[in-house]
């Protein structure tokens, strides 16, 4: 049976070969060294050639990136979302989606826009042309299971709101912040007109559906090819890995506070990358 997570996060599915799963793919910037234009992260900044490289293999093995909200779906379509809203995204991520014919679903923190080394709301716009999907990653970034009810719909449905004016179409999901969320974060975002919630808990999904979290797979800088293939097909000792590591990060939940949390998680990544 799967490992039930004790975050209210959903399921953390064991790795198996199955042609029938979606798998959703999670990436921050594309970045080439810390001197790149954006917010580099030493963990999560992928490198430019790696992520080019990663996208190939994609096309290689026949795999088809898409929408959360098409309806139609083969055993082989492939999810790419972006968390947070940085300046690399278009100007490293968009031009090697576009120039292979693929699509990924940017996850735009509302009030990181036009800030230094984020996208501007012409970018905004710019993405939505170009036929990526735009959707919210809350309007201020804080941890959505933080709280109180009327801030959390405050912080919700502004950012929608925000997001469908600057990009000129509908914003049908969400992406919770840090991955922090239950099952009244998922109430309230069907509430706010979210279609598609996703959380930061590793596993790939039967197919999106309404009332459900989607699971994601986070790639990060020391990610190799093979990792790579690995959490995509969920099978190896990628994926292995990405479940010790999820399960050494759910006890502590429970009792630090979300700044230790936070702190001891980056800690807890970085190692499994090593």
């Amino acid at each position: 049976m799967p490992a039930r997570s004790t975050a209210g996060l959903g399921t953390v599915s064991r790795p198996r070969n199955s042609s029938s799963r979606l798998p959703v793919l999670m990436y921050h910037g594309i970045h080439a060294d810390e001197r790149s234009a954006g917010v580099y992260n030493p963990l999560y900044s992928v490198a430019v050639d790696e992520f080019a490289a990663q996208l190939d293999w994609l096309a290689d093995h026949g795999y088809r990136t898409t929408l959360l909200a098409e309806r139609a779906r083969s055993p082989r379509d492939v999810v790419l979302t972006f968390d947070d809203g940085d300046v690399s995204w278009t100007a490293v991520a968009l031009p090697l989606l576009v120039e292979r014919g693929m699509v990924a679903e940017f996850c735009v923190t509302s009030d990181y826009v036009d800030r230094p080394g984020r996208i501007t709301r012409d970018e905004v716009r710019e993405l939505a042309h170009h036929g990526m999907g735009v959707l919210s990653h809350g309007r201020t970034h804080r941890l959505l299971s933080t709280l109180p009810r009327e801030e959390l719909e405050e912080e919700l449905t502004s950012s929608r709101r925000d997001l469908e004016r600057w990009s000129g179409g509908p914003v049908l999901g969400l992406s919770a912040p840090g991955g922090r969320a239950g099952a009244r974060e998922l109430r309230v975002a069907r509430a706010a007109g979210y279609a598609f919630v996703l959380n930061s808990v590793p596993g790939p999904n039967r197919r999106p559906r309404p009332g459900r979290y989607l699971h994601r797979l986070a790639v990060t800088r020391t990610t190799t090819l093979e990792q790579f293939a690995g959490l995509v097909r969920w099978r190896g000792p990628a994926a292995r890995r990405l479940l010790l590591r999820t399960a050494a990060l759910e006890a502590p939940k429970r009792v630090l506070g979300d700044d230790r949390y936070e702190r001891l998680r980056a800690v807890i990544l970085r190692r499994g990358e090593g």
